[in-house]
């Protein structure tokens, strides 16, 4: 759901001259000096000089037509151009010529002007004396007169659009808003391109109605928010419901990205800060929106360089431009981050940003509406189910599903096929899920060991109550991974319990166990299991108050501040005693973990050596497969485990006197 720029996207009117047109005024200026050094430099570094000897050579046979004597140098021509005496000396210019001009110049000496000029007597030679002049002198003459025309046109400029900055002198181009402003057109975007979003176009729908008819609300007191915030995940669609605002009410649309306000010049983001606000409000009714606000609305005060950087100027020009908004002034602002944890106190307030609105992952139905958003200009074979595809997806965002349908094209096309199979979205999922698979291929002791790890993964997904669908096991290297057990969701999760959490951290350790169990060692193959597993349990005891001894408390730590520095003067919030209990309580829950896999594995060890031995011939097992092998799923059904755990719940409130 990533947006593309249109073809008939503008850019805002400027009121001042732009860096171009300054550029176009100096290029003449420029080309007349190149021209005018380059005519100076031939004429007074490329003269055709001969040596003294080949010039007496030509009076003797008679070819000097005249000459000038200037001083010890002499200026003539030749009656016929001779042939260059050395062809093969090249010149500053270039190559040397095969035959020398007709104009020559010569360097003799004072005392031998007197046999000269018999000479020239003798031959009938016509010559005179000539002043010699200084070239040096001239040339220096002429360079400071064309740097003084240089400089002086430069300044005629400079005097010209000598206006501050803001106002469009010759930096103008900088303080200059970069929003783009896209306009009506052929590809106007509204609300029914936009899938699987329901709750939060409706939340929209006031906007488009306020740009639509503002005296509706103005009649009855009411105030459309000046800001909305939209929050999500990276590909949920937020630039995309930012136009689909603004194609809904056919109001003009300008955008851009907050790394856009930073340049390297100290004050240059807050000018184009008002000029972005000025040009909107001039442009009413319309929609301004901010991407990636976080690169500009970052909290105030933190880092090392202080309170007085760039960026925190630019965020203090923005919360004074949605400050100076009156009632009636029909511009909205509408910004998305996927960092709302970063944004200031200040920006976040109401009267700036008042509406927060969440765009998150989609549902089921969201998800297929995606599907068939955009699989409409991709031909589709009949095996295709759509419903399959999206419960396949969880967790998915818009852009991974374009991703995906996008990957089963390219792969559908390279299999020369004329429709698009179920097969191929298959692979276009498992190279999205698991990554590319790798030219790699495992032999012998390490094809077996990987085997029995992904095995072990697997099994315990099988069995133990809590734990995930297991779709497919490969030992086929992937992305990073010399194999992959791929689980699916069996509905989409929004909260998660402490039992479900033990039984995934027992499935992480279950391909570490098994290889213990096996071949009595561990391997390098269970590094990111135990990174992933650690930062769980970790989660586990410090954020969601689920160990015993250190009870309902939430511990944050100093290295979830995103700015540097920030962190250098905040105290931690827990002694090193609490710190120390974290970390017991972190292994006691990882090594509970691991014991349980060991166990479960060593009491259905047939069928681990089963699967793993089946994997390392065929590589990919399906999940039906492995219930050819060891039979269905010993873990209850989801919909058993839910009536249980509410039975259970309603029997412990009546125990304590709480059901009604």
């Amino acid at each position: 759901m990533e947006n593309q720029r249109p073809e008939n996207s503008t850019r805002p009117p400027a009121d001042g001259p732009r860096m171009p047109s300054m550029l176009a005024r100096a290029i003449p200026f420029l080309l007349i000096s190149v021209i005018l050094g380059a005519l100076l430099f031939t004429q007074f570094s490329a003269r055709n000089e001969i040596d003294y000897s080949f010039f007496w050579k030509q009076l003797e046979d008679g070819n000097i037509a005249e000459l000038q004597i200037r001083g010890n140098v002499l200026v003539g021509k030749f009656k016929v151009p001779p042939p260059n005496p050395n062809p093969e000396k090249s010149t500053k210019i270039g190559e040397a010529p095969a035959v020398l001009p007709e104009t020559f110049e010569v360097t003799t000496y004072i005392t031998a002007l007197e046999v000269l000029e018999k000479k020239l007597n003798e031959k009938g030679v016509p010559y005179r004396y000539v002043t010699p002049t200084n070239d040096n002198t001239t040339f220096m003459l002429f360079s400071i007169a064309l740097t003084i025309l240089l400089v002086g046109g430069f300044w005629f400029l400079l005097r010209k659009t000598r206006d501050q900055i803001v106002g469009g002198g010759i930096l103008s181009g900088f303080s200059k808003s970069p929003a783009r402003r896209y306009e009506e057109g052929k590809q106007r975007i509204t609300f029914d391109d936009v899938a699987g979003l329901e709750g939060v176009k409706n939340d929209l729908q006031e906007l488009v109605e306020f740009l639509k008819n503002p005296q509706k609300f103005q009649r009855l007191g009411a105030r459309i928010p000046k800001g909305t915030l939209l929050m999500g995940p990276p590909g949920t669609g937020k630039t995309l419901l930012a136009k689909a605002v603004a194609g809904e009410a056919g109001v003009p649309f300008f955008a851009i990205n907050g790394s856009e306000f930073i340049q390297m010049f100290v004050g240059v983001g807050a000018s184009r800060v008002r000029d972005m606000f000025k040009t909107a409000k001039d442009a009413a009714p319309c929609i301004l929106f901010i991407d990636e606000i976080d690169a500009v609305g970052r909290v105030r005060g933190a880092g090392l360089g202080g309170g007085h950087d760039e960026r925190e100027q630019t965020l203090n020009q923005i919360l004074s431009e949605m400050d100076g908004f009156t009632p009636t002034e029909t511009v909205i602002v509408v910004a998305a981050t996927n960092r709302p944890d970063v944004l200031d106190p200040a920006l976040l307030r109401p009267g700036r940003f008042d509406r927060h609105i969440t765009v998150d992952r989609p549902t089921l139905k969201g998800r297929i509406a995606l599907f068939k958003v955009h699989s409409r200009e991709v031909p589709l074979a009949d095996d295709v189910d759509l419903q399959r595809l999206g419960a396949g997806t969880v967790g998915m965002t818009g852009a991974d599903i374009r991703n995906l349908v996008n990957e089963a094209a390219l792969w559908a096309t390279r299999q020369e096929k004329a429709h698009v199979e179920m097969e191929d979205f298959e692979y276009a999922r498992d190279k999205v899920m698991m990554g590319s698979t790798r030219e790699d291929i495992l032999s012998g002791k390490e094809k077996l060991m990987t085997a029995y790890h992904e095995a072990g993964h697997a099994l315990l997904a099988w069995i133990i109550p809590g734990a995930d669908r297991v779709h497919k096991v490969t030992v086929v290297p992937r992305g990073r991974a010399l194999g992959v057990t791929q689980l699916l969701p069996e509905e989409d999760r929004y909260n998660i319990g402490e039992r479900e959490l033990h039984a995934r951290l027992s499935f992480m350790m279950g391909g570490r166990a098994a290889e213990k169990l096996v071949f009595d060692e561990y391997s390098a193959g269970a590094e990111d299991d135990l990174k992933r597993a650690t930062q769980m349990a970790r989660r586990m005891v410090t954020h969601w108050g689920m160990s015993e001894r250190l009870g309902p408390v939430a511990y944050r730590s100093s290295e979830e501040n995103p700015f540097l520095g920030k962190e250098f003067h905040e105290q931690r919030e827990f002694s090193e005693q609490t710190a120390h209990t974290i970390d017991e309580e972190v292994a006691r829950f990882l090594h509970q973990a691991a014991d349980r896999a060991k166990s479960v594995l060593e009491e259905h060890r047939d069928k681990l050596d089963r699967i793993a031995l089946e994997l390392e011939q065929r590589e990919i097992l399906l999940d039906t497969d492995i219930e050819a092998l060891i039979g269905p799923p010993l873990r209850p059904d989801a919909d058993e485990k839910h009536g249980a755990h509410v039975n259970g719940a309603l029997a412990a409130a009546k125990q304590r006197g709480d059901a009604t």
